[in-house]
């Protein structure tokens, strides 16, 4: 027991060590800030012309797809889907081979970067998250939830959102062992998961197949599964099954990261000296 407790509050300290990084950045935290209300609001003009045309695409009416706009910018940075997070480091430590002296610690290596990227995400909810959210809440009329339960809901699907994203670029940086360069692979799972998670458009008016297989691939679980949870278009059972959802591409990929790890670790090559 006293062991749990001990690793609990290590990862507790390797967390809230990764808040107060990224809280060191202030000007870079204001810069993305402005950034990402910019892009919200070009971005929630070009849906209202788009909704105009087509009212209810989507399932959506024109307040939902606007707060689906902001909920994008708002979790752009908690999910990394453009990069920022932790997988860049990980990366060169792998290239660089000081990823040597990581497997040398007396703690797991996936658990350690899954705190630190937790405490990263945390930051970027409440530094960049929450003030683009306000601005579209001011300039728009917004669909938001009236009930804190669906706050709280909302809160949750994030949070397994983190941990899916979390190992998708844990399975990314691990391509380094083998590649030695992580660009390439980085930048077709950033494409992927700009594409696939509904920052662009809403999965739900995708057609056809096409629709089918982006709302179950995993990157559907960082933006569409939060969002619509968000809209209250979970409620119930079918909220359970969506979390169920998120879950279980959390569980198969963070064991899918540790198999590689595992097989990674064997072939540790030390660069450069």
């Amino acid at each position: 027991m006293r062991v749990r407790t001990g690793r609990f509050r290590l990862y507790a300290a390797v967390a809230g060590a990764g808040f107060r990084r990224y809280a060191t950045y202030r000007i870079a935290t204001l810069a993305g800030v402005f950034t990402n209300t910019v892009f919200g609001l070009i971005l929630a003009y070009t849906y209202i012309a788009l909704w105009d045309e087509r009212p209810g695409l989507g399932g959506y009416d024109q307040a939902q797809a606007l707060t689906f706009v902001w909920l994008g910018q708002g979790l752009l940075t908690v999910m990394s889907l453009m990069g920022g997070g932790f997988e860049g480091e990980l990366i060169e430590r792998i290239r660089s081979g000081d990823i040597a002296v990581d497997l040398y610690r007396p703690v797991d290596l996936q658990a350690w970067w899954l705190a630190t990227d937790l405490g990263r995400a945390l930051f970027q909810l409440l530094g960049r998250g929450v003030a683009p959210m306000v601005v579209g809440s001011l300039v728009f009329d917004l669909a938001l939830p009236t009930d804190p339960l669906q706050w709280l809901a909302f809160l949750l699907a994030v949070l397994l959102g983190v941990v899916v994203s979390f190992s998708i670029r844990f399975l990314v940086a691990l391509c380094a062992f083998w590649l030695m360069d992580g660009a390439g692979v980085t930048q077709i799972a950033m494409l992927a998961g700009t594409f696939f998670s509904g920052m662009l458009l809403p999965l739900n008016v995708f057609p056809g197949a096409l629709g089918e297989i982006a709302r179950a691939l995993p990157w559907s679980a960082l933006l569409q599964v939060p969002a619509d949870v968000f809209l209250g278009k979970h409620t119930g059972v079918d909220l359970l099954q969506t979390y169920a959802f998120q879950i279980g591409w959390a569980a198969a990929l963070l064991t899918a990261g540790r198999l590689l790890q595992a097989v990674a670790t064997r072939r540790v090559v030390v660069q450069g000296g």
